[in-house]
């Protein structure tokens, strides 16, 4: 990972110097493009096309593009959850919001791949992101371990695990989401929750953001993203689109039954048609989860 890059794309000269993030965009004076492996930034003036990815595109897209919006840098479709009704929930954080994840043990929080910087806070039991509510953990990072199978190109294997230096002591906002079973049934009503992309201008999701969405089958997730679907993805989201996560929910959780079954990875707009967002898919992953937490 290569943290400061995330941080500080090459802006042309006459562009005024914003910290944008990996999904996030800012308006500049200057159209530019800064790219490092699957990692890309757009920098614009102008509102960017519709069909646009969030959180990280796999490499062998046509175009990686991402759109600023006002008003919609956010779960899509969705509602404020109720406070601490997600107490797993995490916001990696180096001075701004960037992505989430999940809180799976007393010292282990889990996330997506793309989402690993050099340097960061795990913060836990936060609601209101802007403001100090007094039941937040502030949590220093002892090791980040990804999957040894992570393509950044593709993103297939998209998880990582981030072991905290301390134990957290559960208490009313803070507590571990269980990992699954079994694989979620089709067509399964799931809870993703996030913040969004804090930065972006017009965005007002400062309380946790919740949004239900469905678990959609390999065949139609296979017809909406054709030889791009490994077997450790799956989909979630409604055909007709309007409800989804977004950028900077990248790396949190999609709990179904109380369990933690995916990931948030990638995906084609935001609550597009027949695009429903892709998930890093758990069930398929718990033995590598397991052992690398027992081995660490």
């Amino acid at each position: 990972c290569s943290f400061p890059a995330i941080l500080c794309p090459a802006l042309s000269p006459g562009g005024s110097k914003t910290v944008v993030g990996l999904w996030g965009m800012l308006r500049v004076r200057e159209i530019g493009w800064h790219q490092r492996g699957w990692a890309g930034w757009v920098y614009s003036t102008e509102k960017l096309p519709e069909d646009s990815y969030l959180g990280a595109a796999p490499h062998h897209t046509s175009s990686l593009t991402l759109r600023n919006q006002p008003g919609v840098d956010k779960i899509i479709g969705g509602y404020e959850c109720s406070p601490h009704s997600q107490p797993w929930q995490v916001s990696l954080n180096t001075g701004y919001h960037f992505c989430g994840g999940s809180l799976i043990a007393d010292q282990w929080v889990l996330s997506a791949a793309h989402c690993c910087p050099d340097s960061m806070q795990v913060i836990l039991g936060d609601h209101n992101i802007q403001v100090f509510e007094h039941t937040e953990h502030l949590m220093r990072i002892e090791t980040i371990v990804l999957h040894p199978s992570y393509d950044e190109q593709t993103l297939d294997h998209d998880i990582m695990l981030i072991k905290l230096a301390h134990r957290i002591q559960p208490d009313a906002y803070v507590r571990p989401v269980p990992l699954p079973t079994a694989c979620p049934e089709v067509g399964s009503l799931c809870t993703v929750s996030g913040w969004g992309n804090i930065l972006s201008d017009g965005c007002d999701a400062k309380n946790l953001q919740c949004v239900e969405v469905p678990i959609v089958s390999d065949q139609v997730c296979e017809r909406s993203y054709p030889g791009m679907i490994t077997s450790t993805m799956m989909c979630a989201g409604y055909p007709e689109g309007g409800k989804d996560a977004c950028q900077g929910d990248a790396g949190g959780p999609l709990v179904c039954n109380g369990e933690l079954q995916g990931i948030m990875s990638w995906g084609f707009g935001w609550a597009q048609k027949d695009h429903p967002s892709i998930y890093t898919k758990i069930c398929s992953l718990l033995s590598w989860i397991k052992s690398t937490m027992a081995a660490n």
